[in-house]
């Protein structure tokens, strides 16, 4: 009996309602008060039934972008290299599956040249092979409103400098410059030596390194390391250089001005266009029927003079002079051997296919000591001419014909007559490494 009326009791002042204490003079007076009268929250709040209004909001789902972006061709616009390429996710093609494309924009035309992101095969689809030697695209979400703004236009991507890009987006290169290759080379190289009346089948092999860097302004340098040439067959030989450089240069300035006054006045100026040339251990091996010598040059130091050169300095007409320190392997002694030449090499294409090269040397001997079967101060004279053209690249190295032509009078071989030999030379000559020239154009609509 106690327990249900401790229960009954307290069911009653829970329900009863009591007005709540306001503390302070500060209280508001009009505090809310909280009556039997007042509404509970979840007993007394509105229900939405069945048959209640709903106002529901009305989502319009936007126009599908069925635009289906085309390939391009053989004729279609190439893409600039300035700015930054977009990389752009259009709607799926049976070309481009992945609708994944490259853009570079034009804001003011509103247009967009537009090219695949990956290579095309051979029926024009998407390969799993990425455009190659290209810049990184930009990953910038377009949206398809936004797009709609611009004209599309189907494009190949761009290419590097002295390279080309074909409309399936394969590229090759068509610009070389062979003063800067590592090359290995073979020739077939005949000699004939007037004095014996006889000739000599030999194969020549041949490599070495041709770097080229500018410098300051009006400069250009160039070095050859490893120049090697190898002579198999009858008469077996060699001539190796382990370091060549040289530097020209073009002043600004005339060494004199020449005025004549035939008639108006007129002034000619002349350039001293000076540089250096040096060779660092130049070894050769002579023979000749059953003589044999060797030369060892330690070191040649040669001041050059630019009769002519091209505007980049990469083709030239030149003088050069100096001495040389030689060690005459066969004798055992040491010599200064002075030497002066006349030489070219000219580039005759912009692309840097045909290369012609000649040289005439002379050298004398002297401070030599005395040997039987010589005289004291032999001489010597060197011709050559040559010519070199790209045939064809593998894999963007290329391969280049050679044609070579030589002619030696010396008479510094004991108990050998002095004559002349001569030598006509024909091979291949593979470059490992060839990067375009330093001019080489941005190919537009086609090679150069």
């Amino acid at each position: 009996m106690l327990a249900s009326a401790v229960t009954l009791g307290c069911a009653l002042l829970l329900g009863q309602a009591e007005t709540p204490d306001v503390v302070g003079r500060d209280a508001p007076r009009d505090a809310p008060v909280v009556g039997r009268d007042a509404p509970v929250l979840g007993r007394d709040a509105p229900v939405v039934g069945r048959d209640a209004p709903v106002e529901v909001g009305v989502t319009v789902a936007p126009e599908p972008w069925n635009f289906q972006m085309a390939i391009p061709d053989a004729t279609s616009p190439r893409q600039p290299d300035e700015g930054e390429a977009l990389c752009l996710q259009l709607p799926p093609t049976p070309a481009v599956p992945s609708g994944v494309w490259r853009a570079r924009c034009d804001e003011a035309k509103r247009e967009c040249l537009v090219s695949p992101a990956m290579v095309l095969d051979s029926e024009g689809h998407e390969g799993d092979q990425p455009l190659q030697r290209v810049s990184r695209c930009l990953q910038l979400p377009l949206p398809a409103e936004k797009l709609r703004e611009y004209h599309l236009v189907p494009a190949i991507a761009e290419a590097p400098p002295g390279w080309f890009r074909d409309e399936r987006g394969r590229v090759l290169q068509y610009n070389f410059d062979l003063h800067r290759r590592i090359r290995v080379g073979g020739a077939w190289a005949p000699r004939w030596v007037r004095a014996t009346e006889g000739v000599d089948e030999r194969a020549r092999v041949d490599f070495g390194v041709d770097l080229e860097w500018p410098g300051e302004t009006g400069r250009l340098h160039r070095m050859t390391i490893l120049d090697t040439e190898l002579y198999l067959g009858d008469a077996a030989s060699y001539e190796a250089t382990l370091l060549r450089y040289d530097f020209r240069s073009e002043h600004d300035a005339p060494l004199f001005r020449v005025t004549t006054f035939y008639g108006q006045p007129r002034r000619f100026d002349v350039y001293a266009n000076m540089g250096f040339w040096m060779e660092v251990l130049h070894a050769e091996q002579v023979r000749r029927e059953d003589v044999k010598a060797d030369f060892l040059s330690l070191v040649a130091t040669h001041v050059t003079l630019d009769l002519w050169h091209s505007r980049d300095l990469a083709s030239y007409v030149r003088v050069r002079t100096g001495p040389s320190v030689e060690r005459d392997l066969t004798n055992a002694f040491y010599t200064l051997v002075p030497g002066a030449a006349l030489e070219g090499d000219f580039t005759l294409d912009p692309n840097g296919f045909h290369h012609v090269l000649f040289g005439v040397e002379a050298q004398k001997v002297v401070l030599a000591q005395r040997v039987e079967g010589r005289p004291p101060s032999p001489e010597r004279l060197r011709l050559r001419a040559g010519y070199e053209v790209i045939a064809l690249a593998i894999n963007d190295q290329p391969v280049s014909l050679t044609l070579d032509g030589r002619g030696t009078w010396r008479d510094d071989l004991a108990n050998a007559p002095a004559g002349w030999e001569w030598s006509a030379q024909a091979g291949l000559r593979f470059s490992l490494w060839a990067p375009a020239r330093r001019s080489a154009p941005t190919s537009h609509g086609g090679k150069g």
